[in-house]
């Protein structure tokens, strides 16, 4: 791996990270321009469509951020055979200390720490035994991590959403293309077992031309608000003060967007956002927290259930929902609609006019005989060692050993940068038209063009 200069880098990495966290915190004022959204900034380098990276016998990790959802990466990454951590940061020494004691304790080397500070991880990125960086903060930081993980020679693998603004996703783009390293989006939801089962009854035309879909997440988190000093809520909850829209659009779209071939062969075009009144935080911080609690002088102005409309060059539509507020059963609705019928997820249901097993006008709900014969050939190989080593189910363990296996055979990974930024852009754009009465909002094509010629994602694994 290339030889970089430690002061050298660290002070164009500081740069670049003061620019691209002013732009985020700019984000969480505003939303942005339409001007802005319909832009497209003048390429600096080559498009990363389909990019393999050099084989690597042996993947060497770092990780960023080791909370919550980090600390989980790290656990199941020690368990994939080919990747070695090598380092591990975090600002919070409680959770670093556990990250560095499991892997000792499974007989592992034991890592790198870094977390005397907020840019500690730039000391961590000028090392030279890194080629992946896994990074799993608060959402401010997904993109000037990801710009100096690039930046500093190592590709980067980040949680969602990507970014946070139209502007810091363009720099990201731009940043991959002109380091010609991957930055993907660990969009997780694309590697459960009912995911990729849709995903190969779409690739065999089960459900005929495909018209509509509907992604989700509704998932109700207002208990994250207890949340005050450390953990997702100490972050989280303030987004709900800052931005009325969606504000976590990806879990449900991504999967929908596989099936479309978006950026492949089809992209976003435009969307229309509305959200409902902003209620139900307000009222649980009454019910839950004192009157001088700090929860109840918040403003929150993020709407209960915010409902966002896609509309695809190739003239497809797309409903993306979004609710961590009101009381009721989790959903991604995952739903995918053709000329011959639909599948629909919470819970899975299929009806088909042809090739089915009952009337379309009932839903069937036996998933068994589908299973049977559509399950992909990821999870017929990999889906049993995935439920072993969990994490959501097993995906999350089959996207990590994705990755892996993917850098150690010189394959194209399943996701890449177009993909996060078309997925997380939704974002800020919805908030942009939910403030002008649910103008449309055009999306930009991060591909530049690129998308007409990609080829779609195949059925991996078989």
């Amino acid at each position: 791996m290339k030889q970089f200069n430690r002061r050298d880098f660290l002070k164009a990495a500081g740069a670049v990270a003061g620019a691209a966290a002013t732009a985020s915190m700019a984000g969480c004022a505003g939303t942005g321009s339409a001007a802005g959204a319909a832009a497209t900034p003048k390429a600096q380098g080559q498009s990363v469509i389909g990019l393999i990276a050099p084989k690597m016998d042996v993947v060497r990790v770092g990780f960023i951020g080791v909370g919550q959802r980090g600390y989980g990466h790290v656990k199941r990454m020690s368990y994939i055979e080919g990747a070695e951590i090598k380092a591990i940061c975090d600002t919070h020494q409680e959770v670093l200390d556990r990250a560095v004691d499991f892997l000792v304790q499974e007989g592992k080397e034991k890592p790198t720490a870094y977390g005397d500070s907020e840019l500690a991880y730039k000391d961590m990125l000028a090392r030279d035994d890194i080629d992946i960086v896994i990074i799993s903060t608060p959402w401010r930081w997904h993109a000037p991590m990801a710009i100096d993980t690039m930046n500093s020679g190592k590709h980067a693998f980040v949680e969602v959403p990507l970014a946070l603004t139209v502007e810091e996703m363009w720099e990201i783009v731009d940043t991959a293309e002109r380091t010609q390293k991957n930055c993907m989006m660990m969009e997780n939801v694309n590697y459960g077992r009912d995911e990729l089962m849709v995903l190969n009854m779409v690739r065999q035309g089960v459900f005929g031309e495909l018209l509509h879909g509907e992604a989700a997440y509704i998932h109700e988190l207002r208990w994250q608000m207890k949340e005050i000093e450390h953990k997702t809520g100490s972050w989280r909850t303030a987004w709900h003060t800052r931005r009325d829209g969606n504000l976590y659009p990806t879990h449900g779209l991504g999967p929908v967007s596989q099936y479309m071939n978006i950026n492949r062969g089809d992209r976003f075009d435009y969307l229309t956002s509305m959200s409902s009144p902003a209620l139900g935080r307000a009222a649980y911080a009454q019910r839950e927290f004192p009157a001088e609690h700090g929860r109840n002088q918040l403003k929150y102005i993020a709407g209960d259930m915010n409902t966002t409309l896609i509309k695809t060059v190739n003239g497809r539509s797309i409903m993306v929902q979004h609710d961590t507020t009101t009381p009721r059963p989790y959903s991604r609705h995952n739903l995918i609609q053709g000329t011959n019928g639909v599948f629909a997820g919470f819970p899975n249901r299929i009806a088909l006019e042809h090739g089915g097993n009952k009337s379309f006008h009932e839903w069937e709900y036996d998933m068994q005989p589908w299973y049977d014969k559509y399950d992909h050939p990821l999870w017929q190989k990999m889906g049993a060692e995935a439920e072993r080593n969990g994490g959501h189910g097993g995906m999350d363990f089959l996207m990590f050993w994705r990755m892996i296996y993917c850098l150690r055979n010189g394959e194209a990974l399943d996701q890449d940068v177009y993909d996060g930024a078309a997925w997380s852009v939704i974002s800020p754009l919805s908030a942009q038209s939910v403030a002008n009465r649910s103008e449309s909002i055009t999306i930009p094509d991060f591909t530049r063009g690129a998308w007409r010629t990609a080829t779609p994602l195949g059925i991996v694994g078989a």
